[in-house]
C-alpha cells in the first residue's frame, strides 16, 4: 500500500535521512522516496497511514496532509 505525506518542515537532506530512518524504524522494508522540492514523501509500506503519521511526527515532521 502506498501512503503520501505533506512535511512542510522538510528542508534539507539531513531531514529526508531522518524520515527515512522513522520508516525503517516501524518497516525495515519500506519503500521511501522524498522529494524535497514539494516537501512530500511517498512510502509504500504495509503499515497503516496512522501509525506512519505517529512515527513522522515522533521524528519532528508532522505530516500536513494524507492521501
Amino acid at each position: 500500500m502506498t501512503h503520501q505525506f505533506t512535511l512542510p518542515d522538510l528542508s534539507c537532506g539531513h531531514c529526508a535521512a531522518s524520515v527515512r530512518e522513522a520508516v525503517a524504524a516501524l518497516d525495515a522494508q519500506a519503500q521511501v522516496s522524498v522529494d524535497l522540492a514539494s516537501k512530500t514523501v511517498q512510502i509504500d509500506s504495509t503499515v497503516p497511514p496512522a501509525q506512519m503519521q505517529a512515527a513522522l511526527t515522533e521524528a519532528g515532521f508532522p505530516p500536513a496532509v494524507s492521501t
